[in-house]
C-alpha cells in the first residue's frame, strides 16, 4: 500500500485552511470507502491521489502491477492468461483482507481498483475450463470482501487510451503493452460490466477530454457530484475551462 506523496511546505496557516476543509468535505459526503475503476490509463491512481489530499483520506493502491506473468500474457504465452488472472486475484484478495483486518475501511479510504472487476479480465482472457475454476475460487474469496461504499468509473474510448499508453511506453523503454484490439475489448467489457453494475452507488466519469492531471477546479466539481449522490447511477462529464 502506497499513500500520496506530501504536498509541498505550507504555512501553519495554509495547513489549518486546507484540514478544515478537508474536515467539511468529509462532512458532507456519505462515503467512507470510495473504489475508483477503470481500464488501463484511465487515470485512477491519478485521481485517487489527488482526492486523498483534498479529502484528507488514505489511499490503498493496486500491488498487482508488478504481475510476473503479464509479459508472457501480453506476449501470448500458452497458460500466461490464466497465471495472470489467479496472480492478481489473490494478490488483491489478500490486500483487501490485511485492510480490513486493521480497521482501515472505518476511516476515509480511496482505492484504486474495485475487488470485482477482477472478473472483467477473466471473461475476457481465460478459456471456459479456466474460467470455471476462476470462478469457483472468485466466489469463494469474494465472500471476505469489504464492499465500497461507492464506485468512480472512469470511462474513456479505446483510441484516448491507446494514445495514453503510447505516450507512456515513449518514457518506459521496458513497459509492456497490449495491443490496440485487446484494448478496444476491454473498453467494451468494462462498458458492459457497468452498465449493468447496481451492487452499490456508481459515478461514471467521462475522461477522454481533459488532463489527468485533475485540476483543482475538476476536483471540486467532482467532490460535488459526490456529495449530492444518495445511491443509483449518476453520469458526469467533467467541466472544461472556465
Amino acid at each position: 500500500m502506497r499513500c500520496p506523496c506530501a504536498p509541498g511546505m505550507q504555512s501553519k496557516s495554509q495547513r489549518s485552511f486546507i484540514s478544515s476543509r478537508a474536515a467539511i468535505l468529509r462532512g458532507k459526503l456519505n462515503f467512507h470507502h470510495i473504489a475508483i475503476a477503470g481500464p488501463l490509463e484511465a487515470g485512477k491512481s491519478e485521481l485517487a491521489a489527488r482526492l486523498a489530499v483534498r479529502l484528507n483520506a488514505t489511499v490503498v493502491n493496486d500491488e498487482t502491477t508488478e504481475n510476473p506473468f503479464l509479459e508472457d500474457f501480453y506476449a501470448g504465452t500458452a497458460g500466461a492468461a490464466f497465471q495472470t488472472q489467479l496472480f492478481s486475484l489473490l494478490a488483491r484478495h489478500r490486500q483487501q483482507i490485511t485492510l480490513r483486518q486493521s480497521n482501515l475501511f472505518s476511516q476515509t479510504t480511496i482505492c484504486d481498483y474495485l475487488f470485482d472487476k477482477d472478473k472483467i479480465y477473466a471473461y475476457l482472457n481465460l478459456d471456459d475450463n479456466e474460467l470455471f475454476i476462476y470462478q469457483r475460487l472468485f466466489d469463494l474469496l469474494a465472500r471476505d470482501i469489504v464492499s465500497p461504499d461507492i464506485v468512480i468509473f472512469l470511462q474513456a474510448p479505446p483510441e484516448v487510451l491507446c494514445d495514453r499508453l503510447e505516450e507512456h511506453a515513449r518514457n518506459d523503454a521496458e513497459l509492456s503493452l497490449p495491443d490496440t484490439d485487446y484494448i478496444r475489448e476491454l473498453c467494451e467489457a468494462y462498458n458492459y460490466f457497468f452498465f449493468h453494475y447496481t451492487a452499490t452507488s456508481l459515478l461514471v466519469v467521462e475522461t477522454s477530454h481533459f488532463d489527468l492531471g485533475w485540476t483543482d477546479e475538476t476536483i471540486d466539481d467532482l467532490i460535488k457530484q459526490l456529495e449530492e449522490m444518495t445511491g443509483g447511477t449518476r453520469y458526469y462529464v467533467p467541466r472544461i475551462g472556465p
